[in-house]
């Protein structure tokens, strides 16, 4: 028992000055998670910053990824455009959900809005020696007026899309489409850009946004 609690504080030990060492000046940890992103069962960590820089959106977020490598905490993977700024939740303040590791794959949810709610969660997969976005889904809209729902597969291109509408008056009735779009390379690295990808269905003329 005192040998499993000396080896369980020399890793808390080794964690914390890997932490210090990659953690940026003046930053502050917002969450920090654990699980296996590599499959080799070995769990990784994942760590959220505040930091001390800023846009007009507000405090500029850093996800890091760490692996434990023979002992030896690595920066796996860094970004600063996965995660929104501290004000980009428009009335709702801070759009910052959660993270989490679910079967290998990370999840990053957010949102906000007012009166009119936003929310989505992205799902990255470590492969091609970087985290991809494989999945994205969304929520859209307003009691008593509508919902947009989005579902999309970034792996097999597979995108579902539904309108429920309650004010048919005014947005006419509901609608869905299940549409087809590959070869989107989209990663931690490139993920939020200053012009949202937009994606026109065909059938239903509708916009997703992403």
């Amino acid at each position: 028992m005192k040998k499993l609690l000396f080896i369980l504080s020399i890793s808390s030990v080794t964690f914390c000055y890997a932490q210090k060492e990659f953690q940026p000046a003046g930053s502050e940890v917002i969450e920090s998670i654990e699980g296996d992103l590599d499959n080799d069962h070995i769990p990784e960590k994942v760590i959220v910053y505040n930091t001390k820089d800023s846009t007009e959106q507000g405090s500029i977020r850093e996800i890091q990824i760490l692996k434990n490598k023979n002992g030896k905490w690595t920066l796996l993977e860094k970004s600063r455009n996965a995660i929104l700024e501290s004000n980009a939740g428009g009335m709702m303040g801070d759009p910052y959900g959660s993270i989490r590791v679910e079967k290998g794959i990370l999840n990053i949810s957010q949102s906000g809005g007012s009166s009119w709610k936003w929310g989505y969660t992205d799902k990255y997969r470590f492969q091609n020696e970087h985290f991809e976005l494989i999945g994205y889904s969304s929520t859209y809209g307003k009691p008593e007026e509508y919902f947009d729902n989005v579902d999309f597969n970034l792996s097999t291109g597979r995108l579902d899309y539904e309108k429920e509408v309650d004010n048919t008056k005014e947005y006419g009735s509901s609608k869905k489409e299940t549409y087809f779009k590959k070869g989107l390379k989209i990663n931690l690295q490139n993920r939020n850009q200053p012009e949202q990808r937009k994606i026109t269905l065909p059938k239903t003329k509708e916009e997703v946004y992403f």
